[in-house]
């Protein structure tokens, strides 16, 4: 009798080790043409254009995660919990959508008054200040979109959505080589037709989704002699049971811990670009896409975990504990061997194949590598270690060990710890990792503390708070 849940669970950590391969094989090949974008924009343009560029997709990359990942993993969450509880998604849906309404139009509203600030800090030029302004509103479309796709479990069209940004936003990089577009704007340009083009996928996928749903209650409904009304009483029974209030509370409490990520990847180039101009932006932004292009792939593992470790934390299995650290384990030591890899790679070659990659208007050193690639390795076992952490219900505690790094590594970038910037940059990326990892890995061997933190079996409370916190580890 035993043996039926045992093999339900090792089944859906298969399904889950499947999921991430045809997922990484996507993702990956999006990393590969963000890092196309960038290494054709280095070549076309002269370093200081090519540094404003990379300022541009920072600002853009920070707001956008910062605003819309929220309900980008409130959605996944959320929905693949109704599905596997047998209920409808249209709560979470709904209430996704209006808080993301309501962000874009914030933003559009702060944008807009701020205008000349904003272009200031953009050198001046009106023109970035657009192409941020408009595809920060592109972007929250296609993050509500991702969100809807990841919930249920569309990991196909999710990936082609995915990819589809990358290969547009490249393609202006492109023409401008080619010599049938020119100068910075058309480079800048694809940085917006990017989620605006990308969405074209999604509207087909949505009203399958939606069709095949309207289906399947009308069938249960003549199935069981139910009358649509009581039909469309549950649904308006699960839109009030995942109220407004639920779900602003649960992204206010994944916004923390978008923040805080988007500070270890950006605050480096920004705060070294404001300090030193365009070209040393340029210059730590190309050294920081060691980090960058692998976070990129690894969206494949951050994006199918999370429904895994869900179930997993929700089953009644008693071998899916083991299961749950056995996953979290299989992804630990996959990280560990691709940041090996990596090391050996930078260690024999690596200044000479950044200068191919980005041209030789640069010298990089070789210390300021390694401690970049460690830094990366640490960064993604942390990501790895706060799902864990927040499937465990420790969602608040993890968010404090999350904004307190960010804090540390600020003071650390800022302050002359260090005289060379770029070397502070750089360790300072490693450093801050390796403590925040430290402390999630804590958490996570000890999962208890605050009890709004844990959930109760059965209670919505418990289901709110252990979502919260999966949304918080899905960075």
């Amino acid at each position: 009798m035993s043996d039926a849940p045992e093999n339900d669970t090792e089944s859906s950590t298969r399904a889950y080790g499947k999921s991430v391969g045809l997922l990484t094989i996507g993702v990956g090949l999006t990393g590969i043409f963000t890092y196309a974008y960038f290494l054709i924009a280095s070549h076309d343009l002269d370093e200081n254009a090519y540094g404003e560029i990379a300022f541009l997709w920072s600002a853009v990359f920070i707001t956008v995660s910062t605003l819309y990942r929220p309900i980008d993993q409130l959605l996944s969450r959320h929905i693949s919990e109704h599905i596997e509880r047998g209920e409808t998604d249209v709560g979470p849906v709904r209430v996704a959508a209006k808080i993301q309404g309501c962000l874009a139009l914030g933003f559009a509203v702060i944008a807009l008054i701020l205008k000349q600030p904003l272009e200031n800090l953009l050198y001046g030029n009106s023109t970035l200040y657009w192409v941020f302004f408009s595809a920060v509103l592109f972007y929250a479309a296609s993050y509500y979109a991702r969100g809807y796709l990841a919930g249920h479990q569309q990991f196909g069209l999710f990936t082609t959505l995915i990819l589809s940004e990358s290969v547009f936003r490249t393609l202006f990089a492109a023409l401008v080589a080619f010599g049938l577009l020119s100068g910075q704007s058309m480079v800048a340009i694809g940085i917006v037709a990017a989620p605006l083009l990308s969405l074209m996928v999604v509207p087909i996928a949505i009203t399958r989704r939606s069709r095949r749903e309207a289906e399947e209650r009308a069938a249960y409904a003549t199935a069981h002699g139910e009358a649509e009304e009581n039909v469309d009483a549950e649904e308006k029974e699960a839109r009030e049971e995942f109220s407004l209030a639920h779900g602003a509370g649960f992204v206010g409490s994944v916004f923390l811990i978008m923040f805080s990520e988007q500070v270890f990847l950006n605050a480096g180039p920004l705060v070294i670009g404001i300090v030193k101009g365009s070209a040393a932006t340029g210059f730590i932004f190309n050294v920081l896409m060691i980090a960058r292009a692998p976070l990129q792939l690894f969206q494949a593992v951050s994006t199918s975990i999370l429904p895994h470790l869900t179930a997993l934390h929700s089953s009644d299995d008693p071998d899916s504990e083991r299961q749950f650290h056995r996953s979290v384990r299989m992804v630990l030591l996959g990280i560990l061997a691709f940041t090996a890899l990596t090391a050996v790679v930078v260690m024999i070659a690596g200044p000479k194949l950044m200068q191919i990659a980005f041209g030789a208007d640069h010298t990089y050193d070789r210390l300021g590598l390694m401690l970049v690639t460690a830094g990366m390795g640490l960064y993604l076992s942390t990501v790895t270690v706060n799902q864990a952490c927040v499937a465990q219900g420790q969602a608040r505690r993890s968010s404090i060990r999350w904004i307190s790094c960010a804090a540390f590594f600020i003071v650390w970038t800022v302050l002359p710890f260090i005289g060379d910037g770029n070397l502070r940059v750089e360790l300072g990326f490693a450093l801050t990792a390796l403590l925040l990892l430290s402390l999630l890995t804590y958490i996570y061997l000890r999962p208890k503390g605050i009890d709004e933190d844990i959930p109760r079996e059965g209670s919505s409370e418990a289901i709110e708070a252990r979502l919260a916190g999966y949304e918080e580890g899905n960075l």
